[in-house]
């Protein structure tokens, strides 16, 4: 008999142990625009990244893409979701920007414009600082920082939330999903601090932004942005931690783990305290589905 909870599915004692012999990546960013092609073609030619896969599902109305710097088996992607008919979402006030990580982002920058894309910030220094970067607008909206830095073997390299309560974000996802508190950056002349979370170092690997904006506690979140897919070695065990964090911290399970119908992936996914989502997907499984 399958078992309805997590509490059935894995005992308590010691359960938050697993996160720290879990390995764990972040497989990709899910969200959606108005034009499948037309974001295709701005992040092929503007970005360089590569379209990896596309596929149609008429029966649900939507189509996917996959974007990225390297395969989806060991690179984090961006996963593109249209939906029929709607050419237009809300991005909302909490979600932040993608980053990508150049070694030339004075000639990056030049391309974009020359291609007709948006720039919002021009490239130079960070105030007080000697990092080159830029902002960049992509057709829907979404923005994306252009960083400076060194050859990277993941070029695709941050996702930036806004969050009402750094210290209950940094808490959550070192204990709920097993993320290493990287580093921390207070600016008290722009009234924000940010917190960098992730699974390896900025120049390694895709890591979290958390960005907290003084005294604002709660953001919109729009209809554009949806979640971000994290892989697990066990669902079942990772999902048990998940409860027992969200039940300290705030947040909630909004998907027993277990397969997906027709596809047999097993997953779980829950909201963090802020109420994003993020979906914990088994990785043999995931790999199954690239075979």
């Amino acid at each position: 008999m399958a078992s309805n909870t997590v509490e059935e599915t894995v005992p308590s004692e010691n359960v938050l142990e697993w996160v720290e012999k879990d390995k764990r990546r972040f497989l990709h960013a899910v969200y959606r625009v108005g034009d499948l092609d037309r974001t295709i073609k701005f992040y092929t030619e503007c970005f360089g990244m590569k379209l990896l896969r596309k596929r149609d599902i008429p029966e649900e109305k939507y189509s996917n893409a996959f974007l990225g710097f390297g395969p989806e088996a060991s690179h984090f992607v961006v996963e593109l979701t249209y939906n029929y008919g709607v050419d237009k979402y809300d991005i909302g006030t909490g979600f932040g920007h993608f980053a990508i990580a150049t070694e030339d982002v004075y000639k990056l920058v030049e391309g974009i414009r020359a291609k007709g894309g948006k720039i919002t910030r021009e490239p130079g220094p960070v105030k007080g600082g000697t990092t080159v970067i830029a902002f960049v607008q992509d057709p829907d909206g979404y923005m994306f920082e252009l960083i400076q830095r060194g050859p990277t073997p993941e070029p695709l390299c941050q996702i930036m939330l806004r969050v009402g309560d750094l210290e209950r974000s940094i808490k959550f996802y070192e204990k709920a999903c097993g993320m290493k508190l990287l580093r921390t950056r207070d600016n008290p002349d722009y009234k924000y601090t940010i917190a960098m979370m992730g699974y390896a170092e900025e120049n390694e690997s895709t890591v979290l932004e958390l960005t907290y904006n003084y005294g604002v506690t709660e953001y919109t979140k729009g209809n554009a942005y949806a979640q971000v897919a994290i892989s697990t070695e066990d669902v079942y065990r990772s999902a048990a931690v998940v409860d027992l964090v969200t039940k300290e911290l705030g947040g909630k399970i909004t998907r027993q783990p277990g397969p997906i119908p027709g596809i047999n992936t097993k997953i779980t996914s829950f909201l963090d305290p802020d109420g994003w989502k993020v979906v914990l997907v088994d990785h043999s499984d995931f790999l199954k589905e690239l075979e």
